[in-house]
């Protein structure tokens, strides 16, 4: 299966933590946020309507790290939810043009004997992502245990999106690990102490599983990534080959008074200590990313 794909590199959000330990840095910060923030429209195709999101279950995952995620998907379009919500950060990319999109939660494929081995390559990525269907408007998303080691994981990425092509057509995908036990400092933070910079204590992750809650800030990423550029020719800045999008030109914020190496301002459960910033279907909390505001030019956070 020939195929055609871009990276999304989710740098460790903590990596950019020691360029801003002191109090100056942090002002220069600060003065360069002044200036609007720009995603450049290159007239591609965007998914819009009703997307279907698919998922490829890749080695061992619980059934309640599965729900985690399931109920994630189901939040981005459900109404039902208090504020702050899931589907309030989504409605920001009606923003885009297309809009708007909603979230439906399409085909579960479980691949617990892990058919292609614990170390992957990108191709195999997307031959794992075309076992959910090829279908129009929709997203095939692999997720890997943690036990599976995938080709630049914690090196330079969390997570990817591009598009695959099969017989019939192009299709995009996306792919996120689980870095509970490879590199939590780096795709899981700020529920995980950083690998660089102030090692300030980390967030208490909202559903008790820092690998999984971890990984849904990165598939929230690369969702937002996929839907506002699926085909390498919607909305980036930057070269093409390692594009700036809709999440990723937003790195390490959550929140009011984000920095790099601080998440902001965030909600925190009163039971639990746990920090989120969004609510979801099923009494689901999450702590989403912030997102390139098209009305603004600024990045959004929810609270």
């Amino acid at each position: 299966m020939a195929s055609i794909y871009h990276l999304v590199i989710l740098f460790s959000l903590l990596l950019l933590s020691h360029f801003s330990c002191v109090a100056s840095t942090r002002k220069l910060t600060a003065l360069a946020e002044q200036h609007p923030l720009v995603l450049k429209y290159h007239n591609g195709q965007l998914l819009n309507g009703n997307v279907t999101v698919n998922l490829v279950w890749y080695g061992k995952f619980s059934p309640i790290q599965r729900s985690i995620v399931v109920d994630f998907l189901k939040s981005l379009s459900s109404a039902k939810t208090p504020p702050p919500s899931v589907s309030s950060w989504w409605q920001t990319t009606e923003a885009y043009k297309g809009g708007p999109r909603s979230v439906v939660a399409g085909n579960q494929v479980l691949d617990e004997n892990y058919s292609l081995g614990k170390s992957l390559k990108t191709p195999q990525v997307i031959s794992l992502a075309s076992k959910a269907g090829i279908k129009n408007n929709a997203v095939n998303v692999v997720l890997t245990s943690s036990d599976v080691v995938v080709d630049g994981f914690c090196m330079s990425r969390c997570g990817t999106h591009g598009a695959g092509r099969s017989k019939e057509s192009k299709f995009a995908f996306a792919w996120v690990g689980n870095s509970e036990s490879q590199c939590p400092g780096q795709c899981a933070w700020p529920f995980h102490q950083p690998i660089y910079g102030p090692q300030t204590p980390p967030l208490v992750a909202p559903n008790g599983d820092v690998g999984v809650d971890g990984m849904i800030i990165n598939l929230a990423t690369v969702l937002a990534g996929t839907v506002t550029n699926p085909f390498n020719n919607g909305y980036y800045q930057g070269p093409s080959d390692a594009p700036l999008e809709a999440v990723s030109a937003c790195p390490g914020k959550f929140g009011k008074g984000a920095y790099p190496g601080y998440p902001g301002e965030v909600l925190v459960d009163k039971t639990t200590g746990a920090s989120y910033n969004a609510n979801g279907v099923n009494g689901r909390k999450y702590l989403l990313p912030a997102m390139w505001d098209p009305k603004t030019s600024t990045c959004k956070t929810l609270v």
